[in-house]
């Protein structure tokens, strides 16, 4: 492939990544501190849905449709998972995970008959980040700038029912530019590169800053599915961050 044309690949995706891991590195690491690691598969698969059904039931929805779409069932799942916190907090992690499994098993049974299901699941699962456009780093660019502003600056959109429609948000945008897959590794594992840091945030955004420059890069010149190779490389920057804070406490007098 052509420089040139590879460069055009490589931009957008890196620029669509890099927004995903600044506004995952804070997010992931208050769901690491609230012990409900599978809330953003949930919420992803869940959106996903959204987009499974509006594909399937409207006639040829526009791309505002389906944002709208997924991003209902999002805010629909936010605001179950909120009342599973108040009132079942001991079944929470339980209920999230089975809700993960029946949002899965719905879409694998509406697409059971769609000539492309099984290309619709490899993309909602594995994600297209090296077919991001410029276009579409634009639209979603405000949505991950307004989550990392307001979860900085206002503290208290960090509790309650803001955290889980926040979340939602951001996970709604994701799951469409990078997949399920990437969504997960995203979160949870620069915050488990991060845990009992001084600044966990900071150590987040290098785990993912590393993670998709080096993802992206190395799969498109090497012509590799882009979004199982980005949990690889989220798996070995949080490593590799990780044993590197071990070992400067260690260091320490």
């Amino acid at each position: 492939m052509p420089s040139l044309e590879l460069m055009e690949i490589i931009g957008p995706a890196i620029a669509a990544g890099l927004m995903i891991a600044l506004a995952h590195g804070v997010l992931g690491v208050e769901v690491l501190r609230r012990g409900i690691i599978f809330i953003d598969l949930a919420i992803a698969q869940i959106a996903g849905l959204g987009l499974v059904v509006a594909n399937l039931y409207l006639s040829e929805p526009g791309w505002w449709i389906l944002q709208g779409a997924a991003l209902l069932f999002a805010m629909l799942a936010g605001l179950f998972f909120r009342f599973v916190e108040t009132k079942m907090p001991g079944q929470q992690e339980a209920i999230i995970g089975s809700s993960f499994i029946v949002a899965a098993s719905l879409a694998l049974l509406l697409l059971a008959d769609s000539p492309h299901g099984g290309e619709e699941i490899r993309h909602l699962l594995s994600g297209q980040i090296l077919f991001i456009t410029w276009a579409d780093v634009g639209l979603f660019a405000p949505v991950y700038i307004a989550i990392v502003i307001l979860w900085l600056g206002v503290p208290w959109l960090r509790k309650g029912l803001w955290f889980y429609l926040l979340f939602a948000l951001a996970i709604t945008s994701s799951v469409q530019l990078v997949g399920v897959y990437v969504v997960f590794a995203s979160l949870i594992l620069p915050a488990l590169a991060a845990v009992d840091a001084i600044r966990p945030h900071m150590w987040a955004w290098i785990c993912g800053v590393l993670a998709v420059i080096s993802g992206v890069v190395i799969s498109a010149y090497a012509d590799l599915p882009a979004g199982p190779f980005l949990v690889i490389t989220y798996t070995i920057t949080s490593l590799l961050v990780l044993a590197g804070r071990k070992f400067a406490n260690s260091a320490k007098p």
